[in-house]
């Protein structure tokens, strides 16, 4: 195992494929290495080979890679020759799922403690694939079926990850169209004791769109970072918004402190995106005291307002995208028909709940509706029994 890290903490960063496949042929006689890296819409994962082009992807939904990816879980298989197995392993970093190492093996060599082993190496190869991107385009080119937009370039880039579990939440999100989103965003940043959750819905088309998002984005991570309340980080982002555009563009933000140790979150709604509560099986919206917009005038203040999660909460965030969207007979999604699928999805993981929600909402929708649609949800396990000094959602 400590073999295998140092070849690759030494490897270029475009060669860490090469090295793991070196690595398993010599120590476990792998006749078959593939790295398979999930594509932006999460459909599809595709084979890291010569870029730009690469093989055939393979669906997540209907692929034996895929079921490995969905259950976070190894999966194994008939290999091409007789006598042999196909080992699927997720490759996942602090929750982020990124794609599947599959290992082709005799049989004999696959014994539980050597797919233990190999799951190690995978979460390992994760790791060094984040920070090889800082380094090389190969493994951000490798999860495109499609191009994306310049907007949409932009937006990914700007985002934390897709999902991230700790002891107290795990969390997992999506943005649609994936190949051409806009203004949609979120972030997420967490410390000790406290998780920091935002939710955009910039306004606008095309990059226009983007560049606003990304001027509340970082205005707001600056905020954040100096240690500032989420009500004077919003009134920062408001001034930056302000100041860039006098009021003829705004964004709407839903901006979240958890408390981990008691469940506390402090919350400022400053416009569109909507927070709606799976509970003991019952999905409720919850409801905020409306603030204006940032950026839509000087020098708005803002305060925040306090609920409580309780152990085996889902909270469910959509932007207006989701639950303003109505299908051809005019039924806005978010009244009953999201509710729907917030409780078709209640025994999914986190990760997998915002996929699922917006394959409904693709049913239920117009074809020609075009905006951006953004679904984040949060399980909330808690660190342990909340005082009881908040006023409950």
């Amino acid at each position: 195992m400590s073999a295998v890290e140092r070849a690759l903490r030494v490897a270029a960063p475009y060669a860490l494929l090469d090295t793991i496949r070196a690595s398993l042929t010599n120590l476990y006689r792998a006749h078959q290495v593939e790295l398979l890296l999930a594509d932006y819409s999460l459909t599809v994962l595709q084979p890291v080979t010569e870029l730009p082009h690469t093989e055939r992807p393979l669906p997540v939904h209907t692929s034996a890679p895929g079921r490995a990816f969905g259950s976070q879980e190894p999966f194994a298989e008939p290999g091409a020759f007789e006598g042999t197995r196909l080992l699927h392993l997720p490759v996942t970093v602090r929750g982020d799922r990124l794609g599947i190492l599959s290992v082709g093996l005799d049989s004999s060599t696959l014994t539980p403690s050597v797919q233990d082993e190999l799951w190690e190496i995978a979460e390992m190869l994760g790791y060094h694939i984040i920070v090889a991107e800082r380094d090389t385009d190969l493994y951000l080119q490798a999860r495109r079926k499609n191009r994306l937009t310049l907007a949409a370039e932009m937006q990914w880039q700007l985002l934390p990850a897709r999902a991230c579990a700790r002891d107290e939440y795990a969390i997992g999100a999506q943005l649609e169209p994936a190949y051409a989103i806009r203004g949609d965003n979120f972030d997420w940043s967490a410390t000790e004791d406290h998780l920091t959750l935002t939710i955009t819905n910039g306004m606008g088309e095309g990059i226009e769109a983007s560049l606003l998002t990304n001027l509340v984005v970082n205005s707001l991570r600056n905020a954040r970072r100096a240690g500032v309340s989420i009500a004077d980080q919003a009134a920062l982002a408001d001034q930056a918004v302000y100041g860039q555009y006098r009021g003829e563009a705004h964004v709407s933000v839903l901006l979240l402190e958890f408390h981990l140790d008691t469940g506390l979150v402090e919350i400022v709604d400053a416009g569109s995106p909507q927070l709606l509560r799976l509970r003991a099986g019952a999905v409720e919206h919850i409801p905020f005291e409306a603030q204006l917009p940032l950026g839509l005038a000087d020098e708005t203040p803002y305060e925040a307002q306090r609920i409580r999660v309780e152990r085996g909460d889902r909270l469910i965030f959509v932007s207006d995208g989701v639950h303003a969207v109505t299908s051809k007979a005019g039924e806005p999604y978010g009244e009953r028909a999201l509710a729907r699928a917030i409780l078709a999805t209640q025994l999914l993981p986190a990760t997998e709940v915002p996929r699922a929600v917006l394959t409904e909402l693709g049913r239920h929708r117009d074809d020609d509706a075009l905006d951006d649609a953004l679904v984040v949800c949060l399980d909330w396990y808690g660190r342990h029994p909340a005082s009881a000094d908040a006023t409950p959602a």
